[in-house]
């Protein structure tokens, strides 16, 4: 453990006197600690042992930090909660983990500008819940909402349920303030509704996992809270009805706030941890919900849509107590699949929504090839699947079969016109196959761009390509 590097983290920068500098509490250097800092919750991604971890409070802390490691020419890696799944958060060996999470203060809520500003440590169910209160509603929400923090999902690019209506995180992130890899702080983007002025640098960062800049502040769009959802419950005797069923919803001009899907693999696995007597002839089930002002009405549109694509049984609900017991099923997906041998891999390639019945059936087949248990739970009306491969990872046959299925599973869905990820980010997990899908032209012109805003390659180094 270098003493010097410790020594500046605790100093403040030249004629500061200090105020800059991190506390001592700020710096964590046990090795049981920061090592439970080295991994987010990605499989099969390498990680280090970082240096020391750091929990700066103030913009003027991050600053430090990274002036810190410019001059010491140390890797930093920030972090938010670690919920990514891709390992974009994993430590680099020897690195200075930046870890966000104190830095979890909502700055403002405008109910006339319609935005919030908050630091990126910001959990996203606090987030929610705090417009709410206000009449306001932020509508990227992860599965991992109660954890996850916005800092996260800006640097990933996240999605959720309700996608399909709303769009993803960038669509609401309208300006940042960013610390840069020599520690100068610049600020993109607007307040304002409209806004066109230069090169869009606030869309860059957002998805760009940290090794770009670090955010230390956003200011992000929020819209009127709509009208309490109901939920539709769909049972099919294949997953193709149920793709057709999901093509006629689309096309027949329907907006669903969720249109979710979960396979036969899937709602097994539920029913076994939790016994909700879901059909174990249901070869698929389909979730809609509408949160407009007549949702009743747009349930009952929907329902006839499924029957005519082949439904064998639709249940609306009346209420938002049944439609949150619908929803509990698809809640429950991935926990359920974990239990099914202890370890997963969760994909996450987004294909064309009229390609989703091609991508169901190729996972089966992969599934049946590899002779492993892959199921699929997936933001059907965006096309964004999440095939996830059950495995134990400590048969090593098995974690090699998982491997080379999970490989197959995103070629397949490149061969399908989609993409590798929809809303997971790229880290270290799909780093080969970004290249695959951008071209040697592609990953040049990003390459240049990282080098332009890091030239020392300091920021998340080893991660997207």
């Amino acid at each position: 453990m270098s003493r010097t590097l410790i020594e500046l983290l605790r100093e403040g920068s030249e004629g500061s006197e200090g105020s800059d500098g991190l506390p001592a509490d700020a710096i964590l250097t046990d090795p049981d600690i920061t090592s439970s800092y080295a991994n987010d919750m990605a499989s099969f991604c390498d990680a280090g042992t970082p240096a020391v971890v750091v929990l700066p409070r103030t913009v003027e802390q991050v600053q430090h930090v990274m002036r810190t490691a410019t001059e010491l020419r140390i890797p930093v890696v920030p972090q938010g909660a670690r919920t990514g799944l891709s390992g974009g958060a994993n430590a680099s060996e020897g690195c200075i983990v930046l870890s966000l999470v104190k830095m979890d203060r909502i700055l403002e809520i405008n109910p006339v500008d319609r935005i919030a500003v908050v630091e990126p440590g910001v959990v996203n169910a606090t987030l929610s819940r705090a417009v709410n209160e206000q009449g306001l509603y932020y509508p990227p929400d992860p599965s991992s909402w109660e954890t996850c923090t916005i800092g996260g999902n800006i640097g990933t690019a996240s999605g959720g349920l309700c996608c399909v209506k709303y769009g993803v995180t960038a669509e609401y992130v309208l300006g940042l303030d960013v610390v840069l890899a020599d520690g100068r702080l610049m600020s993109t983007g607007r307040r304002t509704a409209k806004g066109v002025a230069g090169y869009d640098l606030t869309r860059l960062f957002v998805g760009s996992e940290g090794s770009l800049g670090i955010v230390v502040r956003a200011i992000l769009a929020l819209k009127p809270q709509p009208p309490q959802q109901l939920v539709l419950a769909a049972e099919f005797g294949s997953a193709k009805d149920a793709c057709d069923a999901v093509c006629k919803i689309m096309e027949g001009g329907h907006v669903p706030s969720l249109l979710e899907l979960m396979d036969r693999t899937t709602i097994k696995a539920v029913n076994a941890l939790a016994h909700m007597g879901l059909p174990e002839t249901t070869e698929a089930l389909l979730l809609a919900a509408f949160d407009t002002p007549d949702p009743a009405a747009d349930l009952a549109a929907v329902g006839a849509l499924c029957e005519a694509a082949g439904a064998t049984q639709v249940v609306p609900a009346e209420d938002a107590a049944e439609s949150e017991l619908l929803l509990q099923a698809r809640r429950l997906s991935l926990t359920a699949l974990e239990a099914v041998k202890g370890t997963t891999m969760i994909d996450d390639v987004c294909v064309p929504r009229s390609k989703l019945a091609d991508m169901l059936d190729g996972v089966d087949r992969i599934a049946d090839k590899y002779g492993l248990t892959i199921g699929v739970c997936a933001h059907a009306g965006d096309g964004n699947t999440h095939p996830t491969v059950c495995f134990d990872a400590a048969d090593p046959d098995e974690g090699r079969r998982a491997h080379e299925s999970f490989d197959e599973i995103m070629a397949l869905g490149l061969e399908l016109g989609g993409t590798i990820t929809g809303e997971h980010g790229v880290g270290v997990l799909k780093k080969e196959w970004l290249a695959r899908e951008i071209g040697p032209v592609g990953v040049e012109m990003q390459r240049a761009v990282k080098a332009a805003f890091d030239p020392l390659s300091l920021l998340n180094p080893g991660k997207l390509f």
